[in-house]
């Protein structure tokens, strides 16, 4: 064969296995940016489902919040109308059907009533989750933390309006700054969340993934897009599950309040009525009231429950669990009296 033939042969082969390599190439190559491609979206796709179990469990525990700040402010109602009464017994002597809940002092109640006001009417215009970082930390925690006395020496539970939440936020700011603490404006960002708020505690446990490149290598983009998958999982059972202890715990505590209302407004109706001395009420008033202030001890009680423990890291179910079944057996046996 003339050489001429053999190099034009020759060069056609080896064109040809040019080509093949590289088309071979180009076909890995369309792969590799499919596979980032993918991975990617399912990043997305994780991302918008953990934002959105967020959102759900914010509003569990924001509604948990809302009912508990509005359960203890009612709580300067029982107090003013408790203390009109004459001859009663004292507070700590009373015949109660559950003498193991854990006692507190009841002249407190006014005090923790404000603070719980001033809690509920500032939530209104703060980020989602603030509610829910005081039902996280318990709603008469969070108000007992704010008890004490204006940078003037006034009670908080004298003052009313402006100067009561400023006092409460102060205090909950660990005092004016005059005094050395961080006055109105370290309460507000507590009130905000900075420090109770449960958004920060959910933030050590869920992921952010916002800011997260994926590599250009297709295998180390496939294998972070499969480690993100299953830390959000991880991150959404978590709070699928504290998003149903607290949807269980509200419909207790609802459960709980509603009993507590009627006794409240029987005690109330009472008062008005100039009936203040104990020794006249018949025997089923009198047992109403008792069970008035048990409803009050389990509520006080209930509303102090964290449901984030471990620094946030566990839902406290066990206590949980506890008090709803406590306070399904009183609301038993108050039913069956």
């Amino acid at each position: 064969m003339p050489l001429p033939l053999l190099l034009i042969i020759g060069a056609a082969a080896a064109g040809a296995a040019g080509l093949g390599s590289g088309v071979s190439g180009g076909v890995k190559m369309k792969r590799a940016g499919d596979t980032v491609k993918i991975a990617n979206r399912r990043c997305e796709e994780a991302k918008e489902k953990q934002d959105q179990q967020i959102e759900k469990t914010n509003r569990a525990l924001d509604a948990l919040g809302e009912t508990e700040l509005k359960i203890v402010s009612s709580f300067e109602s029982f107090s003013t109308a408790w203390e009109k009464i004459h001859n009663k017994p004292k507070f700590n002597q009373l015949d109660l059907q559950d003498p193991d809940l854990p006692p507190f002092d009841y002249k407190k109640l006014p005090e923790i009533s404000v603070a719980a006001n001033v809690l509920l009417g500032g939530i209104g215009g703060a980020a989602a989750g603030t509610a829910g970082g005081i039902a996280a930390a318990g709603a008469t925690t969070t108000a007992v933390m704010a008890l004490g006395t204006a940078s003037t020496g006034t009670a908080i539970s004298t003052l009313s309006g402006a100067a009561a939440t400023n006092a409460t936020l102060a205090a909950l700011g660990g005092g004016a700054v005059a005094a050395g603490g961080g006055g109105i404006a370290l309460g507000t960002a507590v009130l905000s969340g900075a420090t109770l708020g449960v958004g920060l505690l959910i933030g050590g446990i869920v992921f952010n993934f916002t800011g997260s490149k994926l590599r250009d290598k297709a295998d180390d983009a496939w294998d972070q897009m499969l480690d993100i998958e299953k830390k959000v999982d991880e991150a959404c059972a978590f709070l699928k599950k504290l998003a149903g202890v607290a949807d269980r715990f509200r419909g207790e505590l609802q459960n709980v309040d509603r009993e507590y209302r009627k006794r409240l407004d029987l005690l109330c109706s009472l008062v008005e009525e100039g009936r203040t001395d104990w020794r006249s009420y018949s025997e089923e008033e009198i047992l109403s009231l008792k069970n008035l202030v048990l409803l009050v001890q389990l509520l006080y009680t209930m509303c102090g429950v964290k449901i984030l423990v471990n620094e946030g890291k566990e839902v406290d179910t066990k206590t949980v669990e506890l008090y709803v079944k406590k306070s399904k057996d009183t609301l038993a046996q108050l039913n069956a009296a």
